[in-house]
């Protein structure tokens, strides 16, 4: 008999009963994306950030551009590391470095038409993937269910964790 993950994780019982599992399925079920995310990213020719900057960017209003600042606020990454990934895909053609009239020292990155062609090709396939994954788990109105769900848990965290 296969045993099942949370056979192997036993915790304190002063710890929350229902939340210590959610916890370790919310990980694990990261693990699993990013597991599922790689060999299409790596056939696209991104890294996990790279592809992060460029989905960014393809978010964003048309011209698809952006400060840093405004980069680094929908992402998790230092200044450093953003500008580190900012050179390379500029180097390889994926985005452009602008003038910015206003502050000569704050360069707007825009996304290029490569940029945006291999952003939407590695989105389409990895949602693709994603889906099969999880329409196997889940039935529509699961998916439904559970993206509610997790966007409320964003939601209050972007609230600072108040209660709804």
């Amino acid at each position: 008999m296969k045993r099942n993950r949370m056979d192997s994780h036993q915790w304190d019982s002063a710890l929350d009963p229902e939340v210590v599992p959610l916890f370790l399925h919310l990980q694990w079920a990261q693990a699993r994306s990013l597991q599922e995310m790689r060999p299409v990213l790596l056939r696209h020719g991104l890294s996990v950030a790279e592809f992060d900057v460029l989905a960014t960017l393809r978010n964003a209003p048309v011209p698809y551009e952006m400060t840093p600042s405004q980069i680094q606020q929908d992402m998790v990454i230092t200044s450093g590391g953003l500008t580190k990934l900012m050179l390379q895909l500029a180097g390889r053609g994926l985005v452009e470095r602008l003038p910015f009239e206003h502050d000569r020292r704050v360069k707007p990155l825009r996304l290029t038409a490569s940029g945006r062609q291999t952003i939407e090709a590695a989105m389409g396939e990895l949602l693709e993937t994603s889906g099969r994954w999880i329409r196997q788990a889940l039935t529509g109105g699961e998916v439904v269910q559970l993206t509610a769900l997790l966007k409320r848990l964003v939601e209050a965290l972007e609230r600072g964790g108040q209660p709804l």
